[in-house]
């Protein structure tokens, strides 16, 4: 066998057991994410026998509220909140993450330079020292860790579904920043209502104050008379300090929410409006809808999928590793050398790792990851029937709000209607101070009730949208980030500020 043979062999006995490995490096171990069925009710206790469930309208939902203010302020929430830029920046983090899991797929490569001034030194025996020299050296090494039970791939695979999850979040984010504004909106217009309400109802009693007061000088009416009169008129105008506050803190959480100052709105939202009222009835579709337009269903489901991938990747970690590492380099006493007149080597080959005895560090370490994917899954079902439950729960209640505000309204009505009665009856002296003030006091809290019970429409409305998934479905830019670096590159170190 000539050499040139017996090279050839030898070449053949090293790449064939590479090719092996690398028809091998497709091969897995750990379980396979498949997406769980969870059980949901065929419709809401709500509906009918045998009505076709119509599919919930979920596209900015808000505008059904009829408020071009309220529409204005949840673009500028989306624009400007503080949680939704965080949430951009955890999926930039993820996409980071994913390139770089990704990157451990592909071989590795460096190369090396170095320059080196030598002179040898004198010898204790009288030696002579020698003369100086340079010695140039260049290199290159590579390496490629072969995912033979892919452990790699796993990894890769957990961080593609960490992606998946932190778009999830920023979903979940939009969803309670757009129900958060609309509702802290609502509130805001219905404190407004209730102020005014509170003010018109406390003027109304000091005319009848007055009145009496007119009475009294006239023998007709007592003392008494006249400071419960006044004490009812300075009770309902009491109210209105505290509804106040609560405005104030609605429209300063609004400026929050769009990321502005607390008292940016102020000025802005001064002037009334309306109470909001959703366009109803809303449709709400099927149960087995929110497993894909709740995003905090999706979030579990996702995160699930990555802790199930982990597994793989701990199991992969028992098996053996090999990796091909190879390098080249070339060394000259001159620079002009290298390459040419150099010496020159180079070596190439597999590195197989095997672990023997780990005291079951390794096996507890799956059974870590297989308690993790556990509590994933257990928390995906929860987050199921949590989000079954704000539905019907945001059903009930608003089913039943508009019940109670039909019965205000009349309750309201009748009330309004007995307080004129009672301070026309009074004028004409046909009746008494105790009467009309507890007219008035009826009719000023059966007002105020079915003002509260508007609000409540619209806040059941907001809660139930939220409830069925629906949030911000419009483009929202992730990739730009909050802080922008400049001259990045290499420079003059200089003192840090303090």
């Amino acid at each position: 066998m000539t050499r040139f043979e017996r090279g050839s062999v030898t070449a053949r006995r090293l790449i064939l057991p590479v090719i092996t490995a690398v028809l091998l490096s497709g091969c897995v171990v750990g379980p396979d994410y498949r997406a769980s069925l969870m059980p949901t009710p065929a419709k809401w206790s709500g509906q009918k026998a045998g009505q076709a469930a119509q599919p919930a309208q979920l596209s900015r939902w808000w505008q059904r509220l009829r408020d071009p203010e309220l529409n204005t302020l949840v673009e500028e929430a989306v624009a400007g909140n503080l949680d939704v830029a965080a949430a951009k920046a955890k999926i930039r983090e993820a996409r980071a993450s994913y390139r770089q899991s990704a990157g451990t797929l592909f071989p590795s490569a460096t190369g090396s330079a170095s320059a080196t001034r030598a002179k040898a030194a004198a010898t204790t025996s009288g030696g002579s020292a020698g003369d100086a020299y340079s010695q140039y050296q260049s290199g290159f090494d590579a390496s490629w860790e072969l995912d033979l039970f892919g452990a790699n791939h796993r990894a890769v695979e957990a961080a593609r579904y960490g992606v998946d999850a932190s778009e999830q979040e920023l979903r979940s984010t939009l969803l309670t920043l757009v129900g958060d504004v609309a509702s802290n909106y609502a509130q805001a217009r219905g404190y407004q209502a209730r102020i005014a309400l509170a003010r018109r109802a406390g003027a109304s009693q000091r005319q009848t104050a007055e009145l009496t007061r007119a009475k009294a000088a006239a023998g007709s009416a007592t003392a008494a008379d006249v400071a419960k009169a006044m004490g009812q008129a300075a009770s309902t105008e009491a109210s209105v300090p505290t509804l106040e506050a609560s405005y104030a803190e609605a429209v300063h959480r609004l400026a929050v929410l769009t990321g502005r100052p607390p008292a940016a709105l102020d000025g802005r939202l001064k002037r009334g409006a309306p109470i909001p009222a959703p366009r109803m009835p809303m449709p709400t579709g099927i149960p087995a809808d929110i497993l894909l337009s709740r995003p905090d269903v999706r979030v579990a489901e996702r995160q699930y999928a990555q802790y199930t991938a982990k597994i793989g990747q701990a199991e992969a970690a028992r098996y053996p590793s090999v990796s091909l590492t190879g390098n080249i380099s070339t060394s000259a006493y001159r620079l002009g050398d290298l390459g040419k007149n150099s010496t020159i080597g180079w070596s190439f080959g597999p590195t197989l790792s095997v672990p023997l005895f780990n005291a079951g560090q390794l096996k507890a370490a799956v059974e870590v990851a297989q308690a993790q994917r556990d509590q994933y899954f257990i928390a995906y079902r929860s987050s199921v029937l949590g989000a079954l439950e704000d539905v019907e729960n945001a059903l009930v209640s608003l089913a039943q709000e508009r019940v109670r505000v039909g019965k205000l309204a009349s309750s309201a009505k009748s009330y309004g209607e007995a307080a004129r009665l009672e301070q026309a009856l009074y004028k004409a002296g046909e009746t008494s101070l105790l009467d009309v003030l507890d007219a008035e006091r009826s009719a000023y809290s059966a007002e105020d009730s079915l003002l509260q019970s508007r609000i409540l429409i619209a806040t059941d409305y907001i809660a139930l949208n939220k409830a069925l998934g629906g949030g911000w479905d419009g483009v929202v830019d992730s990739t730009k980030p909050e802080v922008i670096d400049v001259v990045t590159g290499p420079r003059l170190a200089r003192k840090s500020s303090p």
